[in-house]
């Protein structure tokens, strides 16, 4: 019986049992991969003024402004239909390469979103994919 001494099952033992924590940690890990996309999405903010460099190009800016009522102008006053633009940027832009072609929006700040989406749309069909918006310093800076 002296020999069976140190082969007794019936004392503590000295080890971790991992399986219940890999399972845990599982279970947290599904649970964040299922919350983190509904974490993204945006909420109304009152976006602030922007402060940036000015624009700065090798050849002459485009720029279409909005007013307050919401009608199109290609460049100084020149009035344009939102159905005609797409026909007038593809005119404007037949001889440039595409690495040139870009066109910066001015819009009023109380136009609403949707009708400067349009006018990105109609110039996206035009062909033109470089679109800046333009903004205004804040006040007291500059």
């Amino acid at each position: 019986m002296a020999g069976n001494v140190g082969m007794d099952n019936d004392g503590p033992i000295a080890a971790i049992n991992v399986t219940p924590l890999v399972d845990v940690m599982l279970v947290l890990l599904v649970i964040f991969m299922v919350t983190a996309p509904m974490m993204q999405q945006g909420v109304e903010v009152d976006l602030p003024k922007a402060t940036t460099a000015p624009l700065r190009g090798s050849s002459e800016q485009i720029v279409i402004s909005l007013d307050k009522a919401g009608s199109v102008f290609l460049g100084a006053g020149n009035k344009v239909e939102l159905t005609e633009l797409a026909d007038k940027v593809k005119a404007i832009f037949a001889n440039k390469p595409e690495n040139e072609r870009k066109i910066y929006i001015k819009g009023d700040s109380s136009l609403g979103y949707g009708r400067i989406m349009d006018v990105m749309a109609a110039l996206h069909a035009g062909g033109i994919t470089q679109i800046g918006l333009v903004s205004a310093s804040p006040e007291g800076k500059g």
